[in-house]
């Protein structure tokens, strides 16, 4: 199914038709993803996408986070700032370690409820399943449980982002990371996913 379709199908609801205001604040939680391990600070996707949209964007990426960790940092930031969006992009670590799905599932339902208690604007990055092989022949897929948790969440889905960016060596520092301009295509692909959400 195409991304936008897929947007469409999990986002249809009153969160996703109304738009961010331009000096939006919001909230990028993650791993090194969204740290932007692989390339400098100012070129991570969080600093890309701010710049895209004029949103004031927190980078709260720390690598080799897990769902778990995330879980247990999130109130904290919560408590501690004011945000019209989340943007949650964890995961990849649990599957690099073998965390149960069923573990991970649990996690980002309890991160997306906690998301959506604090603003209607959130939205799950779907992150690839690891795989070396398609990896190398570019054609990394998203795990499949990011779909179901969105959807049950009502949390809009942003799908194919990571997974394309890595499918691509010209874009990757290694295997799992982006370099600065793996992290810009990130940052344009989001722009244009959540502008297609309504959220822009």
């Amino acid at each position: 199914m195409p991304a936008l379709a897929v947007l469409s199908a999990c986002g249809k609801r009153k969160a996703s038709a109304t738009a961010l205001k331009s000096d939006a604040r919001v909230l990028a939680l993650g791993d090194s993803l969204t740290y932007g391990y692989g390339a400098s600070p100012e070129t991570s996707w969080p600093v890309k996408l701010g710049a895209l949209t004029g949103w004031q964007i927190d980078n709260e990426g720390v690598n080799g986070d897990t769902s778990e960790g995330a879980l247990q940092r999130l109130p904290q930031l919560l408590s501690a700032g004011s945000y019209d969006a989340i943007l949650i992009g964890i995961g990849g670590n649990d599957m690099l370690r073998g965390v149960p799905a069923a573990a991970t599932r649990e996690n980002l339902t309890a991160l997306i409820a906690q998301a959506r208690a604090h603003t209607p604007h959130v939205a799950l990055l779907a992150t690839p399943a690891p795989d070396a092989m398609r990896a190398a022949v570019g054609s990394l897929s998203d795990a499949p449980f990011y779909e179901d948790v969105a959807k049950s969440g009502q949390a809009l889905l942003v799908a194919n982002v990571y997974s394309s960016v890595l499918s691509d060596a010209s874009l990757r520092s290694d295997p799992i990371h982006a370099n600065a301009r793996g992290y810009e295509k990130i940052a344009q692909l989001l722009a244009e996913q959540l502008k297609g959400a309504g959220w822009r």
